[in-house]
């Protein structure tokens, strides 16, 4: 597909907007105990003057991270609590906060602080400009190690050539989103969340700001690499069906390479006379179509896995509760 083209394109005229919009910051907690605290007075810090909301999505923490968090609604009334009733990941604990979020424009981010706040400005002025979504681009990632930096780049690159739905290289889930494309999302239902192709796939007019990724203010990340290696699965099978397709192109070439080598064998036979096949090349045959099967078929059973999981219609999440300053918000869980 070739790289993804992040410059903004011209927009048509627009209504102006308003310059004190809600902001719905949406944070998936899993185990922030240590940085829910900083997170709201370093937002504060950065964004002075501005109408924040804070939801905050409990992902089943196995920490106090839920009792620091009612401890700051009660303090302050702009922070929401959505409470699943477990661990679901950051995917479906992110999409939790977007339906609940109520602001003019959302702002999925981590709660660790490695996504500055004062970067909002930035989108803010992009946004009054026209754009629907403005991303934050990771210009500078020397926070993370090597290794993730490489395999990061391997993956934008592998999923580009692959999709349809092409992800800017180097963006994560911080970005600004105007409510209509809020909207847009939540009209998504599938069960498999791939959150940065979902972002990509609704479109309207974007663009992107450049940032450098800041280290954890606190705690360590909750990602190993095993993680990391069947989420940029999840994505790649959520958003293109080359890797079926290749097994259909693989499946003719080796058919093909059969009829060839047959007609080598006949051929030789009648001109040399008869000869014993090898042992060796018998078994390496059949290892190798042994092999070529068992790959073709865990790509199939990748796929039938996502029908299976959609056919059930089990709900995204399950909540034990909305709190707004420290209570329960019966009417917002009601609407879920």
């Amino acid at each position: 597909m070739g790289q993804v083209n992040i410059e903004a394109s011209p927009l048509p005229p627009r209504e102006t907007r308003r310059d004190d919009p809600l902001i719905s910051l949406v944070i998936p907690c899993f185990a922030e105990s240590d940085t829910v605290e900083l997170f709201v007075s370093a937002t504060y810090a950065s964004l002075p003057g501005q109408r924040l909301e804070f939801v905050f999505v409990n992902d089943g923490s196995p920490d106090d991270t839920l009792a620091k968090l009612l401890a700051l609604s009660i303090r302050d009334p702009h922070v929401v609590i959505v409470d699943l009733s477990r661990n679901f990941g950051k995917e479906v604990a992110m999409t939790a906060g977007i339906d609940v979020a109520s602001g003019d424009v959302v702002v999925p981010m981590d709660a660790d602080l490695q996504d500055p706040p004062e970067v909002i400005l930035k989108f803010l002025k992009r946004w009054r400009e026209g754009y629907d979504v403005v991303f934050g681009i990771r210009s500078d990632r020397h926070s993370d190690t090597r290794g993730k930096r490489v395999t990061a780049g391997l993956f934008y690159r592998f999923f580009n050539n692959l999709a349809q739905t092409q992800i800017p290289p180097n963006v994560g889930d911080f970005r600004l989103m105007d409510r209509v494309v809020v909207d847009a999302v939540k009209k998504l239902p599938e069960r498999t969340r791939f959150m940065k192709g979902i972002f990509a796939w609704v479109g309207f007019p974007s663009v992107g700001v450049e940032y450098v990724r800041a280290e954890r203010s606190a705690g360590t990340t909750k990602f190993s690499y095993w993680q990391l290696w069947n989420f940029a699965l999840e994505g790649v099978v959520s958003f293109s069906t080359v890797p079926l397709r290749i097994w259909t192109y693989a499946g003719m070439s080796v058919a093909l390479a059969s009829v060839v080598f047959a007609l080598v064998i006949v051929v030789r036979t009648l001109v040399f006379g008869r000869d014993v096949p090898g042992y060796a090349s018998t078994m390496t045959a059949i290892l190798f179509l042994g092999g070529i099967q068992l790959i073709s078929l865990g790509v199939i059973g990748e796929y039938l896995s996502r029908l299976f999981l959609e056919s059930k219609q089990r709900p995204l999440y399950l909540l034990r509760g909305i709190y707004r300053e420290g209570k329960h918000d019966e009417r917002a869980e009601k609407s879920q």
